[in-house]
């Protein structure tokens, strides 16, 4: 006679999606900004979930929260598990409408992959394809994202490999007007350096390479969106470290020059990551191949 199946006495689903994600983070406020919810609500959930347990699962402290070790213990679990029912979800899904969402990073969604959408979306025309925007993506798999572009060292959680898409170097551009008045790397003392927040050392690595001495590599505006930079150095505010994976159409068409464009210094792979231990559905195994192929 056949054994009957265990009786899980499951957690409430939102009380473990919010511990997940805080516990992840290691913040109510970030879990939160994924979770498109209040740091309020997220605390109102970890506190159920911990009445639920019978056991603490965050150490609140002023400066934030940290995990318990049972909460520690869990996490990986738990992570694994909704990312699982995610992937299940998005196959249910499947059976009414084909679709892959891509997250990225904002500067390689809006320079890169968009540009390019059009090829892959013809490769793939029964295929709804969606470009999302996202710094931080949250594991793959979840939240109704099929797979990421991002720089190899910034992959996203709980994700694997796929393929390294296009190799990323390091040059410095500028307007053609401003780079004519650059004739040697000591030049770039005296015209402003351009910065993207998010890759303040991108003019360090590149001067570690080619010194000038004197330069502080910290000189000059940074921007919150390196898109942002790329206008600001289009419009001659002064000289930006280009990624040659971004700025490709922009010096193809003369709207930037590169001073030195045989000083590159590399900055790696950007590289196509997808859910770990799922197996790849057939509308992302087409999404794959055309984006390997743009």
């Amino acid at each position: 006679m056949p054994l009957n199946p265990p009786k899980w006495t499951m957690a409430p689903m939102n009380a473990l999606r919010a511990f997940e994600a805080a516990g992840r983070h290691g913040s109510f406020q970030r879990a939160a900004e994924e979770l498109a919810v209040t740091p309020g609500a997220i605390a109102q959930q970890a506190r159920k979930l911990e009445d639920w347990a019978g056991a603490a699962l965050f150490q609140r402290r002023a400066q934030g929260v940290t995990l318990t070790p049972l909460g520690r213990e869990v996490l990986p679990d738990v992570s694994r598990g909704l990312a699982v029912l995610g992937a299940a979800s998005s196959a249910m899904r499947r059976g009414m409408v084909r679709s892959v969402a891509i997250a990225a990073l904002p500067a390689i969604a809006q320079l890169w992959l968009s540009p390019r959408i059009a090829a892959v979306q013809s490769a793939c025309p029964d295929i709804e394809i969606s470009i999302h925007a996202l710094d931080d993506c949250a594991a793959l798999g979840k939240s109704g994202i099929d797979l990421g572009i991002y720089p190899a060292n910034e992959a996203p959680d709980d994700s694997k490999l796929i393929a390294a898409i296009i190799e990323d170097n390091l040059l410095p551009i500028a307007a053609p007007n401003v780079a004519a008045t650059i004739k040697s790397t000591e030049d770039l003392a005296r015209v402003p350096l351009i910065h993207d927040s998010a890759w303040r050392n991108d003019w360090p690595t590149w001067l570690a390479a080619h010194p000038v001495p004197g330069l502080d590599p910290a000189r000059g505006p940074a921007h919150s969106l390196y898109t942002i930079a790329l206008e600001r150095c289009m419009a001659g505010d002064g000289v930006l470290m280009g990624h040659s994976a971004l700025v490709q159409a922009a010096l193809a068409d003369g709207r930037v020059s590169a001073p030195f464009p045989d000083r590159t210094v590399s900055a790696g792979h950007f590289c196509l990551f997808g859910p770990v231990k799922v197996e790849l559905a057939p509308e992302l195994a087409s999404v794959i191949n055309a984006l390997s192929a743009v």
